[in-house]
């Protein structure tokens, strides 16, 4: 084993020689451990993939294989990463202890941003995704598989919190009562999404399902969206996943770790940034049900992470990691604050 744990035989199936490759960690990512790995002058990401969460690795690895043969196919000039291939010819390797790995180009001039400054960057984010959306339209789900169950599922998320409220120990129940009133108050949401995915208007495509801003590599120079990246959600889909959680995440000056409440503000410019980047390449595509979808995307998605916060805390911190006590319940009062000035700007323009 080198020192940042990487097995010696994951290295060598790859033909990295253990002893001459220089690994650091890289990124910020809270699910896969990632490093950055160099031999003489090629430089790669080398991955671990976290089989707690994707308990089907192999699925992850098909369909980003079945993505990236489509591109390759019917749009060669489009910037998508795909693994680099092990000597015995995988996608994925596994170790001793069956973790799988996997390999991928590092790219010199990318760059990730784990917060946005300008509504430029938003406006580049939701084009970016949208972009890798649109140019699947056409490719078959037959083959594609879901990395995660039901993960963008609203209605099972709602089971799941009821679920916790009956299980928590009631010291938890209490400090949570306030959280937990506004999880019953906007329970309509859960109502909206299961006549909207009944009403079959919403087209099932492939996405990205995991739309945060670190999540789009930007030119260095230019500052322009080159390629989306981690891709272990990249499976079947609703467009309202994907242009949710970029509205979640753009919308706040402050990330969902942010303690102090009165720092999250609704930032209409953003919005409207991300929106417009996002109908830019999928506008056209998207059908006139769909498009009256848009504004409640945003509220689903905030909604859904509130609650997923809300239950793992009431549930004793299972899931999400934490690093001191009550952070799970502090994001959830976060996503409580965002989706409440949403939902005042989507339905009263406040």
């Amino acid at each position: 084993m080198v020192a940042t744990n990487i097995p010696e035989e994951i290295l060598q199936a790859y033909n990295l020689n253990p002893h001459l490759v220089k690994i650091v960690p890289l990124g910020a990512g809270h699910i896969n451990q990632t490093f950055k790995v160099t031999e003489d002058s090629h430089c790669y990401v080398l991955q671990r993939i976290n089989k707690q969460v994707f308990t089907k690795p192999e699925c992850v690895a098909e369909n980003i294989r079945l993505v990236a043969n489509h591109l390759a196919k019917n749009f060669p000039d489009y910037f998508f990463l795909k693994p680099v291939l092990s000597v015995a010819g995988h996608d994925l390797e596994f170790d001793r202890d069956n973790h799988p790995w996997r390999l991928m180009p590092f790219v010199e001039n990318g760059v990730t941003k784990e917060a946005l400054t300008t509504e430029q960057e938003a406006f580049e984010a939701a084009r970016g995704f949208a972009g890798l959306t649109r140019r699947l339209s056409t490719c078959s789900l037959e083959n594609m598989k879901p990395t995660i169950e039901r993960f963008h599922d609203l209605t099972w998320r709602v089971e799941q919190f009821r679920e916790s409220i009956v299980e928590a120990e009631q010291s938890r129940l209490e400090t949570a009562a306030e959280p937990i009133a506004l999880a019953k108050q906007f329970s309509f949401l859960a109502d909206e999404y299961r006549a909207l995915i009944d009403s079959e208007d919403l087209q099932l495509r492939i996405t990205h399902n995991d739309t945060k801003i670190n999540n789009i590599l930007f030119d260095r120079e230019a500052d322009k969206a080159l390629c989306v990246i981690d891709l272990d959600t990249l499976m079947p889909g609703y467009f309202i996943y994907d242009l949710g959680d970029l509205i979640r995440t753009c919308v706040s000056p402050v990330s969902e770790e942010e303690r102090d409440l009165s720092k999250i503000v609704f930032r209409k410019n953003f919005y409207d940034a991300v929106v417009n980047g996002y109908l830019t390449e999928m506008g056209n595509v998207l059908s006139k049900e769909e498009l009256s979808a848009v504004s409640f995307s945003g509220l689903m998605m905030t909604y859904i992470m509130a609650l997923r916060f809300l239950t793992d805390y009431l549930k004793g911190d299972v899931y999400y990691s934490v690093h001191y006590d009550g952070q799970n319940l502090n994001r959830a009062k976060n996503q409580f604050t965002v989706l409440q000035l949403l939902y005042d700007e989507v339905h009263h323009g406040k």
